[in-house]
């Protein structure tokens, strides 16, 4: 066989997020450039109209954003309101109208009031800092219908390509096409970012915080290997064909797995899918794969209201997700409001830094009556539909005293009660929080955040939000154990669900259960009926002695065979 030379191979690093292998030529997506700020100024009877423009121009970016949430599922969905609702944000849009009223021409006073905006974002850090790759996209769309243009977003192909990027925003994410964009490469970005959820939504292989990849020139053949985080260029023709030829084998065993969820040695592996509403839930129903829903995401139901919804309202919505799972386990999230998720009808003081804030629960600090009147719905539904197996769990847990507070709401409605370990307090006195509850649900991507003090979407902290951080699965493993111990069912709700390798590790370290987006479940199932409890439990005693998140990942490998090779 002839060989492929485009120079010598040059291997490039990142944090490996979806696995998979692709070999294809490079693609850039790279953000248009700003126009110049040297734009004469507005008379005074051209403000008006430019200011009618402008707010036009957000009105119809938000429009079209929350058009493609309503059109996608899972995770991309939740991000793509979020960001529509960046388009239609008071503050920007009041700091750009005030630059309009002093003369500045529409486009120049949104790169103004844009820069500004960001400025404080970074300034503020916290999840506000993680938004200013949303808020730059925001802006160019902004810019592009003011201009008459079409949106900008990622390169056009008519064949399979690597798409390299500095940061994708979500709406450039979730509309991605698996069969032309063969691989996603970052120099940004982190392991729970919003390019990171949606890729694995998506099933493309994805590597971020490839901070050396600026130096890949564009057309050129790209080898990605998403299992260990490489991205090689000149590789040998040979190479890339026998990596793509075992990465065929491997995704012929997933398509070839079907549930439910096993080990080879018949032990019983929970999985279930992570849903946001009914149609998100049909489509895990209809997959045929999940065997229940894991996580019940609420607040996309009031992310785009004005007024809280009623008690039947709601009712109505929850009905909705119970009834496509009617004999299955259906675990209800209450609102996670608050931080990068808003509720307009809810509103919060702004804060120095969000993520570590009033969020979640705590939210119920301002707001004494929704969290009840929520409770009063979940339970209405359960009810409409004669569901018998609803859990509700309730996110950003802090103290025994929340626990016993919250538990008592939920068992005094009739329902099973929970809550999510995202917290280090919670794992750290999991032995006091446990006997408390029926179940609880670790959460690893607030988690991952909080153990390493580093914000999980932040583009220059990828490698500490990794959550294969070693302090990470230590508390991870502490939690499954002491679980084991109350008789507590424990589950994994966070990205690190959909990682095949790391759900080997997850189970043998105790979890029984797995949620995660719907098309993460075959790639997980079919891993897992590829070894044993025993290599499991392996793995997870090989990874205590790791010291990095790139040991953690090379010594579970050593104990797992690969999935293709298993049989």
């Amino acid at each position: 066989m002839s060989e492929f030379h485009e120079g010598s191979p040059c291997v490039h690093y990142g944090t490996p997020v979806v696995s998979g292998v692709a070999w294809a030529p490079s693609a850039w997506a790279r953000r248009p450039t700003l126009p110049a700020q040297d734009e004469a100024e507005l008379t005074p009877d051209q403000r008006p109209g430019a200011i009618d423009a402008y707010m036009t121009a957000t009105d119809v970016v938000a429009q079209r954003l929350f058009e493609r949430a309503e059109h996608s599922e899972g995770s991309a969905a939740e991000v793509l309101a979020v960001t529509a609702s960046m388009a239609t944000d008071k503050s920007w849009r009041k700091e750009t109208v005030r630059y309009i009223e002093a003369g500045v021409p529409a486009v120049q006073a949104v790169v103004r009031a844009t820069a500004k905006l960001i400025d404080s974002f970074e300034r503020s850090g916290g999840i506000l800092a993680e938004r200013t790759t949303d808020l730059r996209d925001v802006r160019d769309r902004v810019i592009a219908e003011l201009r008459g243009e079409p949106e900008p977003g990622i390169p056009r192909t008519d064949h399979p390509v690597v798409l390299l990027a500095d940061d994708l925003s979500p709406a450039d994410t979730a509309g991605l096409d698996p069969s032309m964009y063969s691989a996603i490469v970052t120099e940004f970005g982190g392991p729970t970012s919003h390019t990171s959820i949606i890729a694995r939504q998506l099933g493309i292989p994805c590597i971020v915080a490839a901070r050396t990849i600026g130096q890949i020139a564009e057309g050129v053949h790209v080898l990605v290997d998403a299992h260990t985080g490489t991205i090689t260029t000149g590789a040998r023709h040979c190479d890339a064909h026998d990596a793509v030829a075992h990465e065929a084998e491997r995704l012929a065993a997933i398509r070839a797995w079907h549930g439910p969820g096993r080990t080879r040695d018949d032990v019983r592996v929970e999985l279930l899918a992570n849903v946001q509403d009914d149609v998100t839930t049909r489509l895990a129903a209809h997959s045929g794969d999940a065997e229940g829903i894991g996580l019940f995401r609420t607040e996309l139901y009031f992310l785009n209201t004005q007024v809280e919804p009623s008690v039947d309202d709601q009712a109505v919505l929850y009905g909705k997700v119970m009834q496509e799972f009617p004999d299955s386990k259906v675990v209800v999230r209450t609102l996670d409001s608050g931080s990068d998720k808003p509720v307009p009808f809810a509103p919060l003081l702004e804060e120095a830094n969000p993520a570590l804030g009033v969020r979640g629960i705590r939210t119920t600090g301002h707001n004494q009556e929704f969290l009840p009147r929520q409770l009063d719905a979940i339970r209405l539904a359960a009810s409409s539909v004669g569901h018998e197996h609803v859990r509700v769990m309730a996110p950003m847990i802090s103290t025994v005293a929340e626990t016993q507070w919250f538990a008592g709401l939920v068992h005094d409605r009739g329902l099973k009660a929970g809550i999510m370990v995202e917290v280090p307090s919670v794992a750290i006195m999991i032995d006091k929080f446990a006997p408390l509850v029926d179940f609880v649900s670790i959460g690893t991507n607030d988690l991952t955040q909080y153990v390493m003090a580093a914000d999980r979407m932040s583009p220059h902290l990828a490698e500490y939000t990794d959550p294969w951080q070693p302090s990470v699965l230590r508390l991870i493993a502490h939690t499954a154990k002491v679980c084991r111990e109350t008789g507590t069912d424990v589950c994994v709700c966070g990205e690190a669900a959909a990682d095949p390798l790391l759900t080997c590790v997850l189970v043998g370290m105790g979890v029984q259960s797995l949620s995660m987006a719907c098309p993460a479940i075959p790639p997980v199932g079919a891993r897992l009926a590829s070894v044993t409890l025993e290599q499991c439990q392996a793995a997870a005693a090989a990874i205590r002695e790791a010291t990095s998140p790139g040991e953690a990942r090379h010594f579970a490998r050593t104990q797992l065979p690969p999935l293709a090779s298993a049989h």
